[in-house]
């Protein structure tokens, strides 16, 4: 094969490597609509969550067998933040129990990584809401590999279209 066709098929691969791994970035930064993604769920995000998203951070730590969810106030003595937080926390995980994924869709698209299974798997997820200084947590935890798997994808898209707002746990 000459120098030249080898070249270009190296490049085509490289394109269709990129062209996959930019399937990822589309989630992350953009929605079909074209819109900034993270300025949507921060729009959309207000309408769901009480607290403000400029003054708390999400943190995401998966686990071998699920993950924790925490909320905290950026100002621990931010008392409004905080109580605001955990309220919303509470209620979530009582509704996360119950299957109710609602909030997380209208916050992230009911296409959301992860979503559909963790609604349809969610009675076999153990899922235990506790306080925690300057915030809450949500404490998911499954036996089955695939709902693992969908709480870790649930919280790379959160990290993703949090942004600045949210980050990924030890």
């Amino acid at each position: 094969m000459p120098r030249r066709s080898r070249i270009t098929l190296s490049l085509a691969g490289i394109v269709v490597v990129a062209a996959l791994a930019a399937g990822g970035y589309l989630w992350e930064a953009r929605d079909a609509g074209g819109t900034d993604r993270r300025a949507e769920v921060a729009r959309r995000g207000a309408a769901v969550m009480p607290f403000d998203l400029e003054r708390t951070t999400h943190v995401f730590a998966k686990r071998s067998d699920g993950g924790i969810q925490t909320v905290l106030a950026d100002d621990p003595d931010d008392s409004e933040q905080v109580a605001l937080v955990r309220a919303h926390l509470g209620e979530e995980a009582e509704k996360f129990r119950r299957g109710d994924l609602d909030d997380p869709g209208r916050i992230h698209g009911m296409e959301m990584p992860g979503l559909s299974e963790l609604a349809a798997g969610a009675g076999r997820i153990e899922i235990v809401y506790a306080e925690v200084p300057a915030g809450g947590e949500i404490r998911y935890r499954a036996n089955d590999p695939s709902l693992v798997s969908a709480l870790h994808a649930w919280f790379d898209a959160q990290v993703s279209d949090h942004g600045a707002h949210a980050e990924s746990g030890s």
